[in-house]
């Protein structure tokens, strides 16, 4: 089979001209004019938060809520070390819940050495103190929901007070997250939840059909990829470098129809071209994990990429990939499948990743939050309407865009691995992931 010309390609292009140098002359259409709707999370009286659409009900008493059930491979939002709950209105780590709290207390003012936007992870979050307290804020912890010493003290106080009248109380402190029980009593009649918006099913069809369109295309270029070897000795020099062009190939044709499929999305060529790049850059990786995880076959625990092109773990790592990359994808694939998404949620949650404004180099991050808004609504609606006993879904999918970001940067180490083991990316790829030879 012919090679795709790797050592040839730039980034994608429109009508024969880079990606890069998007056309001024693409739509520029306004967005519809849409409520805000957020993943609001109601403060509770221990600082905790529980989590729903502010879309969901718009007259519902605000109170305790259901706090979405921790699965266990949720990060922090602020350092993308592993999160230990809902505190102050975001999903974060004890030690960024901490440092929060303890800044508000003492109203601390922090300077950063640097140029004040230090990139947050487990490491920095150590180093510039100012940096870090901006991302709690950016996440969205939010200061009214940090209780003072003296309402922590008359707190412990209630909870002493109702514990000696109650047999069977749970002991403990307000470390642990706790999951309250749901507002709604299933056993009572529930009403009838709303029908999608004509604008809401104009925009899933449009979705459905651009990824359907995208993926034909895909299917045209199989035959320009390199064969996997077979037959040869699977271990020699040549049978290596063959697997991984395979594999390098088939990412080129997967990133082709991610940005094919963004220039379709309703909003996304309203941004600048500055925008339309940086968002591409950032969100290409975890989209092709989001897509991975769809083509994952729980039964034969293989993920399949076009038509019969069928990978195990093994294949994986035979065309050069490291099991600290690949265990995590096929264990975030086998999470997904348990979630049952159809077409359209797969849909809505991938224009949700793509217009996610705290991506770097994002200028114009209220026009990419208010292009956001109108999926996260219609993904919530959506959610409501066809699995209606199921409350708990809509935090679930989004946590698992949080979930992506660790994935991406695992990602990024499995790319420093690759350049250390002298395997050049083709040009398309190097230019998305920002690879610097």
């Amino acid at each position: 089979m012919a090679k795709t010309g790797t050592n040839e390609l730039q980034l994608p292009q429109e009508d024969g001209e880079p990606a890069s140098q998007v056309k001024d002359e693409w739509s520029k259409e306004k967005p519809e004019s849409q409520s805000t709707v957020k993943i609001e999370v109601v403060c509770t009286d221990d600082g905790e938060s529980s989590t729903h659409s502010a879309a969901e009900e718009p007259t519902r008493k605000r109170k305790k809520g259901p706090a979405p059930k921790m699965l266990g491979d949720e990060v922090c939002s602020v350092c993308g070390d592993k999160a230990s709950g809902f505190h102050y209105n975001v999903l974060s780590c004890e030690g960024c819940k901490g440092f929060f709290r303890r800044s508000v207390i003492k109203g601390a003012q922090y300077t950063c050495k640097g140029s004040g936007q230090c990139h947050m992870d487990m490491y920095m979050r150590r180093k510039c103190q100012e940096c870090r307290l901006k991302k709690c804020r950016q996440a969205g912890m939010r200061e009214e929901c940090v209780l003072s010493e003296e309402q922590i003290r008359k707190k412990k106080i209630r909870k002493q007070q109702e514990g000696e009248g109650a047999s069977g109380g749970e002991g403990g402190g307000g470390e642990v997250l706790r999951v309250p029980p749901l507002p709604c009593d299933p056993s009572l009649p529930q009403p009838e939840p709303a029908p999608l918006t004509p604008q809401q099913e104009g925009m899933i069809r449009q979705l459905v059909a651009a990824q359907q369109q995208c993926n034909k295309r895909s299917f045209s270029d199989q035959p320009k990829v390199t064969p996997w070897p077979m037959g040869s000795d699977p271990n020699s020099r040549e049978a290596r470098q063959q697997r991984f062009a395979h594999f390098t190939e088939l990412a080129i044709i997967s990133v082709q129809e991610i940005v094919d499929f963004a220039k379709q999305v309703p909003g996304f060529l309203q941004l600048s071209r500055e925008d339309q790049i940086a968002l591409l850059k950032a969100s290409t990786i975890e989209i092709m994990l989001l897509e991975t995880a769809r083509r994952y076959n729980h039964e034969t625990q293989c993920i399949t990429f076009l038509k019969d092109f069928t990978y195990s773990k093994d294949d994986f790592h035979r065309a050069g990939l490291q099991v600290e990359f690949i265990n995590p994808i096929f264990e975030f694939s086998r999470a997904m499948r348990q979630l049952q998404l159809d077409d359209a949620e797969y849909a809505l949650l991938i224009a949700i990743n793509i217009f996610s404004a705290d991506r770097p180099n994002v200028q114009d991050h209220g026009l990419v939050e208010a292009l956001q808004q109108p999926y996260i609504e219609a993904l919530s609606s959506y959610i409501r309407l066809h699995r209606p006993q199921d409350h708990l879904m809509f935090p679930r999918m989004l946590m698992k865009l949080v979930s992506l970001r660790t994935l991406s940067s695992v990602h990024s180490e499995q790319v420093f691995a690759l350049r250390l083991q002298d395997k050049k990316l083709p040009p398309l790829l190097s230019e998305i992931w920002d690879v610097h030879e």
